[in-house]
């Protein structure tokens, strides 16, 4: 068998053949390191010979009946021991990541009330022990692309729709409710629970569409379902910027959920939307799921974590 040659063309030491200087080195012999990796004497003196010729020294003393190792050959000898046991445990560890006990599983995250997130991991870690959770913030619509990129192995994303959406599956995990901010001198403050339609004749400060797709897509839907159609506002920068201007600017409202609390805000309402939430999804490629993934799911508190995923409508 020809000796492998790297770019420059020079001989390359394989794991086979530190292998075999092993199994010489630990034997004392050719011919019962042969016995014991099952192949014939020729095939080991061969590799020898070219591991030393790529190495360019002599790795044993052949001048007696019995082989010993030369003093190049006893320096090396605990070098490949040690690279040997590296190549194993790459092996064991490549056997972890297809099995789902070993790896890095990339989630795009989001900011949620309470300890709902902490909780969810911690049943991952149970699960999956040596499976290390890598966190990563994003926004919305770039979370989306990094996981049919595959730079992120899945997401949380709020208002997405369950289901397929656009080659992703997205199975909800968490729904919170929706808050709109209004003045505190407006008719509305008084109502525990506006609708939409009621909300209607104040102007709306939502963020423009690029910057939370899923979001803006869910508040203009039901505002459409509710025939419902606010005057213009300026958009929605920051939350606090946002509540600052309602508090003390023209009447205006905006609609957001809640993270950490409901924020101090002067001259400013908070109250629940009637009959309007928002759904956190985790949204992750079709197909069906690795096994890491499924353990995620499972997190998660999704049973339907065989099979396959996103199952195309046939063609029209």
């Amino acid at each position: 068998m020809a000796q492998g040659r790297d770019h420059k063309g020079e001989q390359r030491m394989e794991l086979r053949q530190l292998r075999y200087f092993l199994a010489v080195a630990e034997e004392g012999g050719f011919g019962r390191a042969a016995e014991r990796l099952n192949i014939v004497q020729s095939a080991v003196s061969q590799q020898i010979r070219a591991l030393e010729r790529s190495l360019g020294v002599v790795l044993f003393d052949r001048s007696s009946r019995r082989v010993s190792l030369s003093s190049a050959g006893e320096r090396l000898l605990p070098e490949a021991r040690a690279v040997l046991a590296a190549a194993d445990r790459a092996r064991e560890v490549a056997a972890g990541i297809l099995a789902g006990t070993e790896g890095v599983l990339r989630l795009g995250t989001v900011q949620v009330p309470g300890d709902r997130l902490y909780r969810a991991l911690a049943e991952f870690a149970a699960l999956a022990p040596r499976v290390r959770v890598r966190p990563v913030k994003l926004p919305p619509a770039e979370r989306l692309a990094a996981v049919r990129a595959g730079v992120l192995d899945a997401a949380l994303v709020r208002a997405l729709p369950p289901g397929r959406a656009a080659d992703l599956e997205a199975i909800p995990v968490w729904t919170d409710p929706l808050y709109a901010a209004l003045p505190a001198g407006h008719p509305l403050a008084g109502e525990p629970e506006p609708r939409l339609e009621q909300l209607a004749p104040l102007p709306l400060r939502l963020a423009p569409h690029d910057r939370n797709p899923p979001f803006h897509g869910l508040i203009t839907g039901a505002l459409r379902a509710a025939g419902a159609e606010p005057p213009p506002a300026a958009p929605f920068t920051s939350l606090q910027a946002t509540l600052a201007d309602i508090g003390a600017g023209p009447p205006s409202w905006t609609v957001f959920y809640e993270v950490t609390g409901l924020p101090p805000a002067p001259g400013v309402v908070f109250r629940p939307l009637a009959g309007l939430t928002v759904t956190t999804s985790l949204a992750f490629p079709c197909g069906p799921p690795s096994p890491a993934l499924r353990h995620l799911l499972r997190a998660f508190g999704d049973g339907t974590t065989e099979g396959a995923r996103c199952s195309r409508p046939p063609a029209a």
